[in-house]
């Protein structure tokens, strides 16, 4: 009954504002959980694929594949090396690198809750994170490998039939591009990392801060949300980095136009997710800026054409704060020690 009247009071309030011309906004300690529940949904307990095919001998056998560097031709590349448990399936670079120390074009993003996404890598050049799994095996800058054929043999000179047959029962050629691509993103399906964000948008009120609901509801009012939305806060679509001021382009990255060849598509990427960014430097695609402040401000300037305050900034890193999540045990222990 009270929040009823509050929230007509707030309404009246606003109204007489608008027809006397001052400008009103609701005030940012209110509860913004209305507006958040409808821009935002909390994550789901697993990220299964198309076909739901979570079966622990698959999800064993990808844990297992994640973290083997003998796939990769120089021996030292692993998924585990560009997504270190440590840092929040990262690996801290502003640009990741591969076998022979090859710097590849972008920054690699985080591996948890990435599965949710509608598309894989910055230019959504991949399909899923199957696809991204597989892709990676001949990739020049990732593990390296000529082709697949090259690869099968390797799996199976490393003693990877029976790991494979159980993963996948009945298959007349268990060893294949498709079923490495199927076990290391069926494991990646299951780094779920919910956050006190995901708690609040439960219910739980007092799961956020006071200053981390002020920064919501400037996440909101001042239209950061309308790209970095959804359970993710991010990740289901594409945007133009630098709608309102150019950004320096140093790597001679064209974005999305690499893939579709498109002028229109030049410096345009895939809207990252926003989890767990605290604890996920450097950040955009290039890397190019290692202080989350700063990043808030860039995004702020070249994307909504808006100066922020020192208060607007810490509210919105508050905010941010609370999009951290654990994790998930199954990435920080080794496989060696079950």
């Amino acid at each position: 009954m009270i929040k009823n009247h509050l929230r007509v009071t707030y309404f009246l309030l606003a109204l007489f504002a608008l027809m006397f011309g001052i400008e009103y906004s609701a005030d940012a300690s209110d509860e913004p959980f209305e507006a958040a529940r409808a821009r935002f949904s909390p994550l789901p307990e697993t990220l299964a694929g198309p076909d739901d095919s979570m079966s622990p001998a698959l999800i064993a056998l990808g844990r297992k594949l994640f973290f083997d560097k003998r796939l990769s031709t120089d021996g030292t590349v692993s998924c585990e090396t560009c997504h270190l448990p440590g840092l929040h399936a990262t690996d801290g670079r502003s640009r990741a690198i591969g076998v022979e120390n090859r710097l590849n074009l972008r920054n690699a993003p985080t591996l948890l809750n990435a599965a949710l996404q509608f598309r894989v890598h910055w230019d959504g050049s991949r399909e899923s994170v199957e696809d991204q799994a597989k892709q990676s095996l001949i990739g020049p800058t990732s593990f390296g490998n000529p082709d697949y054929p090259s690869v099968i043999a390797k799996l199976k000179s490393l003693g990877y039939e029976k790991d494979f047959q159980k993963a996948f029962p009945g298959s007349p050629e268990p060893i294949q591009p498709d079923h490495w691509g199927k076990a290391i993103g069926v494991f990646e399906r299951t780094l779920v990392s919910p956050s006190p964000f995901d708690a609040y948008l439960k219910g739980t009120m007092g799961a956020l801060s006071d200053s981390a609901k002020k920064g919501l509801h400037l996440f909101m009012e001042m239209g950061c949300a309308n790209c970095h939305d959804g359970t993710l806060l991010g990740g289901m679509r594409y945007a133009k980095f630098g709608l309102f001021s150019d950004v320096p382009n140093t790597t001679g990255d064209e974005g999305r136009a690499r893939v579709t060849k498109s002028p229109s598509d030049q410096n345009v990427f895939k809207v990252p997710q926003l989890r767990n960014v605290v604890m996920t430097p450097p950040y955009f695609h290039d890397g190019s800026v290692e202080d989350l402040d700063q990043a808030i401000r860039v995004m702020a300037k070249v994307q909504l054409n808006k100066e922020l305050t020192l208060v607007e900034v810490g509210a919105l890193r508050s905010f941010l704060e609370s999009l951290t999540g654990p994790v998930p045990s199954q990435l920080s222990a080794p496989v060696e020690s079950e």
